[in-house]
């Protein structure tokens, strides 16, 4: 299977080292000076462990991130230091305090002489002041919360926004079915394929090779191609065979398929989330998902009575479409179904969607 790695972008190239000091004297145990009645800041008075930690935090920061770290703490206002979210509350009130009280700061060991500043804390502080853009990021993560479990791997939401046309896949024990969407809900094509030979034998790669290049060679192209996601359970060794020979299936799917990723690293391959898309339709019941076969009906008969139906299907495909559909009501072919209502959910839900 195409294996999927995920970046994980940072400010600076060096990490915080577990060697250092982390624990430090709190400000409120600052010994008085006798030689003068002035109080100077503390950091004259810093222990070992202190001097260390101010040494390691110049080592983080080169001399240029430093004055700009320093700059903002000498001259931001309260308000202004509580748009970083680590200083919000008590702790921008305390840099000011101790900056009206110490005068401005010197150095970024002298943050640390600050309450409720220790050494983890003042490495947080400073890489958030060069890095706003990353709490931006971090508060917007809740509302991409859904698309992340919605689809894999995480897609730019320009890509999705600007997708016209996706195949939605569905692939069970014997068939494979697709669907042909635009972003107008407009039904391009609609089949199924069966694949009776798969799970005869000791899954020869070969013959699935042979079989599902059979298949990739009827669909249309397509922005994305979504596969369906399945929520079986490893735990049932009952179900191992099924689950391996899905994923065969879908490995094959996304090397096949995927022909932009060898070229930019862009994915044209999704997985959807199976529940997800029961959800947004309302056919789960408890952990199971029930039969789309009579919404799919509906689908079908609002393209015919109604002037702007949820989905369209062209006047010149309707009668293909419904006889289809009729010579599966015995059977119920659900992956011709399931493929139909992916298409749907995945416009409904990631690119229509302005919440996500």
């Amino acid at each position: 299977m195409v294996a999927i790695f995920q970046r994980r972008w940072r400010c600076f190239p060096g990490a915080v080292g577990s060697s250092l000091f982390q624990a430090l004297h709190n400000s409120c145990c600052r010994k008085k000076s006798t030689a003068s009645k002035k109080i100077i800041p503390s950091v004259a008075f810093g222990d070992k462990n202190t001097t260390e930690s101010g040494n390691a935090l110049d080592k983080l920061f080169s001399s240029e991130q430093q004055a700009s770290i320093l700059h903002v703490l000498n001259t931001a206002s309260n308000k202004e230091l509580e748009a970083f979210k680590l200083l919000r509350g008590r702790k921008s009130i305390n840099i000011v305090e101790h900056r009206e009280k110490f005068g401005p700061f010197q150095n970024l060991e002298s943050l640390m002489n600050v309450p409720l500043f220790q050494y983890k804390t003042t490495v947080q502080v400073c890489n958030s002041i060069l890095c706003p853009e990353m709490q931006r990021k971090k508060r917007k993560s809740p509302e991409n919360r859904l698309l992340k479990k919605l689809i894999k791997p995480e897609i730019e939401r320009e890509r999705l926004k600007a997708v016209n046309s996706i195949v939605s896949i569905v692939f069970g024990t014997r068939r494979i079915a697709w669907a042909h969407l635009d972003r107008k809900l407009a039904v391009l094509d609609w089949q199924q394929s069966q694949c009776c030979q798969l799970m005869k034998g000791t899954y020869i790669s070969s013959v699935y090779l042979e079989e599902i290049s059979s298949v990739i060679s009827k669909m249309p192209k397509a922005d994305f191609y979504v596969l369906e996601k399945t929520g079986l359970s490893l735990q049932n060794s009952t179900l191992f065979p099924i689950l391996l020979h899905l994923h065969i299936i879908e490995a094959m799917l996304y090397a096949l398929l995927n022909t932009t990723f060898a070229q930019g690293g862009q994915h044209q391959v999704l997985s959807m989330n199976r529940n997800a898309v029961g959800k947004h339709f309302d056919l789960m019941v408890g952990d199971s998902r029930t039969s789309g076969k009579e919404l799919v009906k509906q689908f079908l008969l609002e393209s015919v009575l109604q002037e702007e139906p949820r989905v369209f299907f062209p006047s010149d495909k309707i009668v293909h479409y419904r006889q289809m559909f009729s010579s599966t009501e015995q059977h119920r072919i659900e992956e011709l179904y399931d493929s139909l209502l992916q298409a749907v959910a995945f416009y409904e839900m990631a690119v229509f969607n302005t919440e996500l």
